[in-house]
């Protein structure tokens, strides 16, 4: 039977290349999904306002058009 060592594991030195390169990788790993969430936000917004509503495409970027369809949408019937 092999008894354990006491000796603490060895560590590799890293490199700052190599440091560097691993907090660029985590930063793209933690942004990658809200960056597509965002994307999808806005191709299902073109795509729902365009083919389904009969709408201009530069009229998905314009405030003012989601303004009026919020004033549409939570008008007081009266």
């Amino acid at each position: 039977m092999v008894a354990a060592s006491n000796r603490p594991p060895v560590r590799k030195k890293r490199s700052a290349g190599h440091l560097l390169w691993q907090i660029i990788w985590t930063t793209i790993k933690v942004l990658i999904i809200p960056v597509l969430c965002i994307v999808a936000l806005v191709a299902g917004l073109a795509i729902g306002y365009v083919v389904l509503g009969k709408g201009q495409l530069a009229d998905v970027f314009d405030l003012n058009t989601w303004r009026h369809m919020y004033d549409l949408v939570f008008a007081e019937s009266g």
